[in-house]
């Protein structure tokens, strides 16, 4: 333990460091040599004693470096943590501009000059202009993170500024550097964020930023995240017994590459019996895109059991997703283990498929800047900058080319639409793990998935893009309704997003939709995976904003879990809705691949899987359904949805067609049976009299015609 240091920090804030000797396990007592007092601590955490000593606990290696003493978490005004009411401005612009906007990352409207600008701007340009945080609690203040204002069309942010701290404030405290009063750099550009560690912690309840200089051209705007401790309350004797936020057991930190799969391993390790990892592809890096199954018999596809799939880190800075599902991994896991009534029917009757990192390039780039430096696109897109939101085939424009130019509506297909030649060569701009996707996608026969972004609180469904490019418009999906239920399910059992008294993220107020939106109609993605799967696969697909914050910080994450657990178990099994069955063979009992099942007054068609098993998702209700495939006289029969979470089971045998029987029979040299005979005979006859009905009345027609003429 000589590699470990204690650092006490005594009323006057003066530091002191003594090596541990002596550690007890689970969170016990530290005795510190070269002082008799007690230390209660876990790593890098503050608390303070009852001798009115706080201290921190870091390696001995970090005590030089300038991160050492800015592991406090953020106060959370990225997060929404910190509310309005908690930020005060000397001054301010507009509404727009007023100190609430002040919050790192916060993204501006299209237009400047709107209600949702993107940061805090001061009505004057002096050195007496500042932002104040109220932190509502004694602070242990040890960083501040500064950015430039979000705008298209200005230019605008701080590049010195000076800090104080305050109790009451009225008197006020400035941070020192030494004998002097500190100045901090701030911003080079706009977003850039730009951290600025305080000499000495500051204990207070209340910290000012006081802008000192600015972009010449500009004015002062600026977005802001402050580091800090919340001090323990003095009167609570078991400070390390803090609510953090969940229950549940899981390794709740940030996982680079190295790190998830070693988190992958251990659950499979943990659960065999009902885990495999497997690789989907590799990034444009080489890094292997992993997926974790989940079922009762891993590694096939068991007739009739539905696959689901979740995908995570699409923009590889949007990482709450990723640990999300990690933390979904262990807590099935788990559960499972424990005889969890709910995990092991999940378990045992879904085939379950997590891919969390489906851009690990973008994310390792994020990851090495942290979660409040590393921006707002940091690592959104793959190494070759390809956006992969925008990078899946656009079959929308080929289905409504194809409605537009048909006049005949009955050849008109409206599902499996094939990828266009000029996508799939080699010279396409297609992001490699975007193929290995589209691979993935076309090799499983998902029925339901959801991807999992951050930056925003809302559910979104297809379609993502508008008919004609117009930047934003409703365009459903014929299937709207069944939509409109799947992204109601996440959004609605989701802690933060059905909060009513919540705020909007940035510039889009979700709560007025109830916290789900037509793609196509908060903004048009041309070539989105949503609509790429349901016209091009079976599979229903929503993508769900699972925070304000892209890249949370650490200390978020047991929240987080608890905020979004119940809608993760909850969306999977909605897989279970609507009708399933298997399409077979009437005499063979074999199942028929690629049948087409057709629901009535629902214009989107979905196929059997290779072994005759299909799932069609569809909201409480009667249906008629039919089926046909080539070879085979079409079956319709009626389903009735209900109300419980199982489906209902509509299975079909369909008939050869006699012309079917005679090629099967032919090709395998047999002998013609006398039923065969006899129906090929009436199909025959049944032919002829049909044409020489038709030939007869062309006569007349022609007999008519040459009487007219005639007279």
């Amino acid at each position: 333990m000589s590699d470990i240091l204690v650092v006490i920090l005594n009323s006057q804030l003066q530091r002191t460091s003594f090596p541990v000797v002596q550690p007890l396990p689970n969170w016990g007592l530290w005795l510190c040599e070269g002082t008799t007092i007690g230390c209660y601590a876990d790593e890098k955490l503050i608390i303070k004693l009852a001798h009115n000593v706080s201290f921190s606990l870091f390696p001995s290696s970090t005590l030089n470096h300038p991160f050492a003493f800015s592991e406090c978490p953020p106060l959370g005004l990225e997060s929404l943590k910190v509310k309005d009411s908690q930020i005060q401005a000397s001054s301010y612009k507009r509404m727009g501009l007023g100190p609430h906007r002040g919050r790192l990352n916060i993204q501006s409207g299209v237009e400047d000059g709107d209600i949702y600008d993107g940061a805090w701007c001061a009505e004057y340009k002096d050195q007496n202009q500042w932002l104040q945080i109220d932190a509502k609690k004694l602070t242990r203040f040890t960083a501040v993170i500064l950015q430039g204002r979000g705008s298209i069309w200005s230019l605008d942010y701080v590049e010195t500024f000076k800090v104080q701290v305050s109790n009451d404030t009225i008197k006020w405290k400035p941070c020192m550097n030494a004998t002097e009063e500190a100045v901090f750099e701030g911003n080079k550009d706009s977003e850039t964020p730009v951290l600025a560690i305080l000499p000495e912690p500051a204990v207070a309840q209340y910290i000012r930023i006081n802008p000192q200089t600015w972009f010449k051209n500009g004015t002062i705007c600026l977005r802001a995240e402050i580091m800090g401790c919340e001090l323990p309350d003095p009167n609570n004797i078991y400070p390390w017994q803090a609510e953090e936020g969940t229950k549940d057991k899981l390794d709740f930190r940030h996982h680079n590459y190295k790190e998830m799969r070693k988190l992958m391993k251990s659950v499979n390790e943990m659960c065999p019996d009902i885990t495999r990892i497997y690789s989907i592809g590799k990034s444009y890096m080489g890094l292997k895109l992993y997926v974790m199954e989940i079922s009762d018999n891993p590694g096939k596809h068991e007739l009739g059991e539905p696959e689901f799939r979740y995908v995570a880190g699409m923009h590889g800075n949007e990482v709450l997703g990723r640990e999300l599902l990690l933390n979904l991994m262990e807590y099935i896991c788990q559960e499972y283990k424990r005889g969890n009534q709910r995990i092991v029917h999940l378990v045992e009757e879904t085939r379950i498929h997590l891919l969390p990192s489906m851009n690990p390039d973008g994310y390792e780039m994020a990851y090495k800047k942290g979660s409040e430096l590393a921006g707002w696109s940091l690592g959104r897109f793959s190494y070759e900058g390809i956006d992969m939101n925008h990078n899946f085939a656009d079959l929308n424009t080929i289905m409504w080319d194809a409605i537009e130019l048909e006049t005949d509506k009955s050849k008109l297909i409206n599902h499996y639409f094939p990828i266009p030649e000029h996508y799939t060569s080699e010279e396409a701009m297609v992001a490699s793990e975007t193929r290995a996707v589209i691979g993935w996608m076309q090799t499983i026969p998902f029925v339901l998935s959801a991807n999992l972004h951050g930056g925003e609180l809302v559910v979104t469904y297809p379609f993502d893009m508008t008919k004609d490019w117009a930047p934003k418009e409703h365009t459903p999906t014929p299937d709207e309704s069944f939509f409109r239920w799947l992204a109601t399910v996440y959004a609605s059992t989701n802690h933060v997003m059905s909060d009513p008294d919540r705020r909007p993220c940035h510039n889009e107020d979700f709560l007025r939709y109830n916290n789900i939106i037509n793609g196509a109609n908060w903004h048009t993605v041309p070539g989105s995976m949503n609509d790429f799967s349901y016209l091009h696969t079976n599979c229903f697909e929503v993508t769900v904003e699972l925070s304000c914050d892209k890249f949370p910080h650490a200390s978020e994450l047991p929240i987080e879990w608890e905020s979004n657990k119940e809608s993760l178990l909850v969306y999977m099994e909605q897989v279970h809705r609507g009708i399933k069955g298997v399409v077979k063979d009437r005499d063979t009992e074999a199942g028929i691949a690629d049948a087409i099942i057709k629901v009535d007054d629902i214009d989107h068609h979905i196929r059997s899987a290779f072994d005759g098993d299909f799932w069609r998702l569809l909201n409480p209700g009667d249906y008629d359904v039919t089926v046909t495939a080539e070879g085979y006289f079409p079956a319709t029969q009626s389903c009735r949805v209900e109300y419980e979470h199982y489906p209902t089971i509509c299975d079909f045998h369909l008939t050869k067609t006699p012309k079917q029987r005679l090629r099967e029979i032919l090709a395998k040299g047999g002998k013609i049976p006398k039923d065969l005979q006899l129906r090929l005979r009436q199909l025959r006859i049944r032919k002829l009299r049909a044409s020489t009905k038709l030939i007869n009345r062309r006569r007349a027609s022609q007999q008519r015609r040459a009487r007219g003429a005639h007279n």
